[in-house]
This record gives structure tokens, sequence and C-alpha cells, in this order.
């Protein structure tokens, strides 16, 4: 039983990463160490459902590691359906302690998925590069308005869901360009069924097919992978520094305005523009508090792995 509440609370973490714009749900997963696990797991599933088709029932749950997965779905539903009220209150009354504190979180995971890194060498340096420019194009790219419709509901949470599982590209994020963001945070306010059953297909199908093609990359050229990701998680940083100036504002399809293309300033020039209190003491305190966390976590789970060796 304490492993499996040890996974619940890191679906928790999963699940409260993954409500916030710009943090990724794939980042926690990888940091607690079932990140293999994870892609293992879900690239299973095509696979049990023909034996479960069969009758082969026991079979089935073994192959797609179901307890694993619905433990973690579980913990993960549990924090989206939890925090999203409070994630975005506190976006909107304390963005920079939020944005502080994910920012120290991502910027030591980036150390630790660099860290896995057997050996770096140009192809390995190129792949960083190009992980990293990717990221930051992201993070920069100007947001298109979807329809709310049920296709476009559908491919959206097929798009997010691979970003959801990669470290350091936010799913959260993906449905903000898309224009969906508010449709879909507002579904799991509501509790609109129905919306968030095409949601969930979505996320379903793109989950299976990227989940088996992300696994056989890191299988293949895992080191490769490595330095992208980690090029991803830190290209990704640009999205989540604290202090920013507002260029231009969208109007959402309820006639409220939010920003659309923002700056990155320095704390003092922040105080200048804005005339707010940049908070810095407070930030750097949350920075370390997030990086903190992560090695604390991934000790934890170092430590389990330990145990869990020594047993067998």
């Amino acid at each position: 039983m304490k492993k499996y509440f040890l996974l619940y609370g890191k679906g928790l973490a999963m699940g409260a990463a993954d409500v916030v714009p710009g943090v990724s749900g794939g980042t926690v997963a990888f940091i607690t160490g079932i990140y293999d696990e994870l892609l293992r797991s879900i690239a299973s599933i095509p696979a049990a459902a023909l034996m479960l088709l069969r009758g082969r029932i026991v079979d089935a749950w073994r192959a797609a590691n179901a307890t694993f997965l619905l433990v973690l779905l579980l913990g993960i539903l549990t924090s989206v359906l939890s925090l999203a009220r409070l994630i975005t209150y506190l976006l909107a009354e304390q963005p920079i302690p939020v944005w502080s504190f994910f920012f120290g979180l991502i910027l030591v995971s980036s150390h630790l998925v660099g860290r896995e890194i057997q050996r770096w060498n140009w192809s390995r340096c190129l792949s960083f590069i190009l992980g990293a420019g990717f990221a930051y194009w992201i993070t920069v790219a100007s947001p298109v308005q979807l329809g709310s419709d049920p296709l476009s509901l559908f491919l959206a949470g097929a798009i997010a869901i691979c970003a959801m599982i990669l470290p350091g590209i936010s799913g959260s994020f993906i449905l903000v360009l898309l224009g969906l963001y508010a449709v879909v945070l507002g579904a799991v306010k509501s509790l609109d069924v129905l919306l968030l059953a095409v949601f969930a297909s979505g996320c379903l199908v793109g989950l299976i097919c990227f989940a088996s093609l992300l696994r056989w990359l890191l299988v293949r050229w895992r080191d490769l992978s490595l330095a992208f990701l980690t090029g991803l998680m830190l290209g990704s940083l640009n999205k989540i520094w604290p202090w920013k100036e507002t260029l231009t504002w969208r109007t959402d399809r309820h006639g409220e305005q939010l920003p659309m293309l923002q700056a990155n300033l320095l704390p003092g020039r922040f105080a200048e523009v804005s005339g707010q209190d940049p908070q810095l003491l407070l930030a750097i305190a949350l920075a370390l508090g997030g990086i903190v966390l992560v090695l604390g976590l991934q000790w934890l789970a170092a430590r389990h792995q330990s145990d869990t060796d020594g047993v067998q």
C-alpha cells in the first residue's frame, strides 16, 4: 500500500503541474523516476486491448500495467479537479510567486534530466540546441483561436496530451496557443461531461500513439533523446519567467482581455514599467523552494528504487 500511496502522490504532483500553462506533468514523472514505466505502460495498451477482446482479462491487466496507470490517473484527476480553481486564482492574484516556484522547479529538473546523458558529443549538443530552440519558439508563438466544436476539441486533446508527457512542454500552454485553455478549464470547473469526454477521447488516441514513439526513441537513441528533452526544458523557461510586460492583448469568447504577446523583464525594470512590487525576495525563496522540492522528490524516488532492488 505504501508504494501505491507514493504513486498516487506522484499523480497529484503531475496533475498540479499540468494545470499550469508552462509546466509539464512529464517533468514531474521524470524527476520522480516513473517516466520510463509510464511510457512503457501506455504503449502496451493496444496489445492489452487485443487480449481483453479475446477474454484474457488477467493477462490484459498485467500487460498494460493497469494498476500502475489507474493509481497514477486517479492522482492526476484528483489534482486537476481539486486544484483547477486554486491554480486559476493564484495565477491571477499572485503570478510572480507562482511562476518563480515553477521556474526553480524546471531549472533543477533540466539539470537532473541532462545528468542522465552518458556521453556528450556534437550530435547530443545539436539535439539539445534543437530542443531548446523548439521550446523557445513555442513560448513566443502567437495564439490562434480554434472553435469549440467536437472535432477541434478532439484534435486539441490529441496534440495537448503529447506535450503533457514531454518534459518541458506544457499541455496547458498548448491549449492556450490553440485558444482552448479557458474552454477546457471551464469544462473542468463546471463538470461538462460531454465536452470533457470528447477532449479525453482525443487525449487517449494521442497519448497511445505518441507514447509508443517516444518510448522507441528513448530505447534506441536514449542519449540523443534526453539531450533534446533537456533542451526542451531549458527553452521553456522563457515562458515561466516571473516578470513580464504584456505587449498585446486578445479577447476571449467571454469578452475578457487576456495577454497574448509578452516580454520578459528584469525585476527592477518590471517595477519601473508596471509600478508594482517585483517581490524579489519572495520570488527567490519560492524558486529555491521549487529546487528543494525537486531534489527531495528525486531523493525519495532513488531511495524507493533502492529499497525495491534490496527486496528483490
